[in-house]
């Protein structure tokens, strides 16, 4: 059995990998599955802390509380110096993140029987764009954290090797891959060299051709989605009588999943107040105030997020608003979706052709694209990756598991 496990610590999901002979890697964390989503709800009424499905269940439920989401987005931004409010006491986001990890390195060991001193963390090709102070800011909080919660021995690994290391372990010849590794939270790329007699290497550096990433992932189609679909029924577009338009911060805090609690502050709700007495749609603009007024800003983001996830396989998704005032229904349409973040799609494509370059490869090189990361089953996202490599075979990895497996097989090589 392996030393270390392979820690993922992603936008939306969490997983541990650990290998073990004759055994599937990934380790079940929450319920039997092999995924914990990286939620934490502060359970005021309880005076409790929950974390994954359960808090998200806790939260829907209607307790009262602070849910806390999208947490990895805050590594190498100013906010991770700053803190939240939690049942009248101020909560560092440092401190946040080193519970949430601190849980996940607990039930993993839980789940393994022993303990882990030792441990490969993924980390994304750029957890900031274009700043390296930043990102190797973020590396060294994540590194700083991990210490905290009893990890000594830290090493990191890019998400998409760590994905194509898995990938390696399903082949049995050398192939040239391109993984496109689409997270929560940025979408990550890698040109490597795989085989089953490379697999055997310590040292694998020459046979990466080229990484890079973008800090795009599926809490912004998420986010365009909603301020597509959904918000212009609160108000976002809209005016006041002068003419002036609504203020869209509102509307960009609630749709982005770790700026929702600003929108519950006492300022933007009185501010909020006035805005109504002076609105041309007075109906719209009393629909946001009665949401924020009942913090449900996450239960619609969530109800957005899984309308994305529908679209993936359907042209046309109906939504049920019914915590709305009055309760609405919504058909979300997937041209719609593909209109409004085809901005973001076109930022990924660019990555994509630079990496090329990088390596110095041609599209017509690459025998494979291997998928994973919840958010690579966006369909029009996929459909354009795969046409920037016609070729090349098209796989899909396991979307939640393969950067966790792939973690742990590099933890073996790191540490034994």
């Amino acid at each position: 059995m392996a030393n270390a496990c392979g820690v993922d610590f992603g936008t939306s999901n969490s997983t541990v990998g650990w290998v073990r002979p004759g055994e599937a890697p990934m380790l079940p964390l929450e319920d039997g599955k092999v995924t914990l989503p990286s939620v934490v709800f502060f359970n005021v009424d309880d005076d409790e802390v929950s974390y994954g499905r359960a808090a998200l269940a806790e939260y829907l439920a209607g307790y009262e509380g602070r849910l806390m989401r999208s947490m990895k987005s805050l590594l190498g931004t100013s906010l991770m110096e700053g803190q939240t409010e939690v049942g009248g006491r101020a909560l560092p986001f440092k401190m946040l993140l080193s519970q949430f990890i601190g849980e996940l390195k607990h039930r993993a060991e839980t789940a393994a029987g022993r303990k882990f001193e030792s441990v490969v963390l993924g980390r994304p090709v750029h957890f900031i764009d274009d700043n390296a102070a930043a990102d190797q800011t973020a590396e060294d909080t994540l590194a700083g954290i991990a210490r905290s919660v009893g990890f000594r021995n830290i090493a990191f690994q890019y998400e998409p090797i760590a994905a194509a290391f898995d990938y390696e372990s399903q082949i049995d010849h050398e192939e040239l891959v391109l993984i496109a590794d689409i997270g929560g939270g940025t979408s990550d790329f890698s040109l490597v060299r795989l085989s089953p007699e490379r697999a055997r290497h310590v040292e694998r550096l020459g046979d990466i051709l080229a990484t890079g990433g973008v800090h795009i992932g599926g809490t912004d189609f998420d986010k365009y989605l909603s301020l597509t679909s959904v918000m212009p029924l609160l108000g976002y577009g809209s005016q006041l009588q002068g003419g002036a338009e609504i203020p869209s911060s509102y509307y960009f805090n609630l749709a982005t999943w770790h700026t929702i609690n600003q929108a519950y502050t006492k300022k933007m709700q009185a501010q909020l107040g006035e805005l109504v007495r002076d609105a041309r749609e007075q109906d719209k603009l009393l629909r946001l105030q009665n949401l924020i007024e009942d913090r449900a800003g996450h239960w619609l983001a969530i109800q957005v997020e899984e309308g994305k996830i529908g679209l993936s396989d359907a042209e046309t998704v109906q939504l049920n608003l019914d915590r709305l005032h009055p309760p609405l229904t919504l058909d979300l349409q997937r041209a719609l979706f593909d209109q409004a973040i085809g901005h973001l799609v076109g930022s990924i494509e660019q990555t994509v052709n630079q990496l090329l370059a990088d390596a110095g490869l041609r599209a017509e090189q690459i025998d494979t694209v291997f998928f994973t990361g919840g958010s690579s089953g966006v369909k029009l996202l996929r459909e354009r990756i795969a046409a920037l490599v016609p070729g090349a075979r098209k796989v899909e990895g396991d979307l939640f598991g393969s950067i966790g497996a792939g973690l742990a097989l590099d933890a073996v090589r790191k540490f034994g």
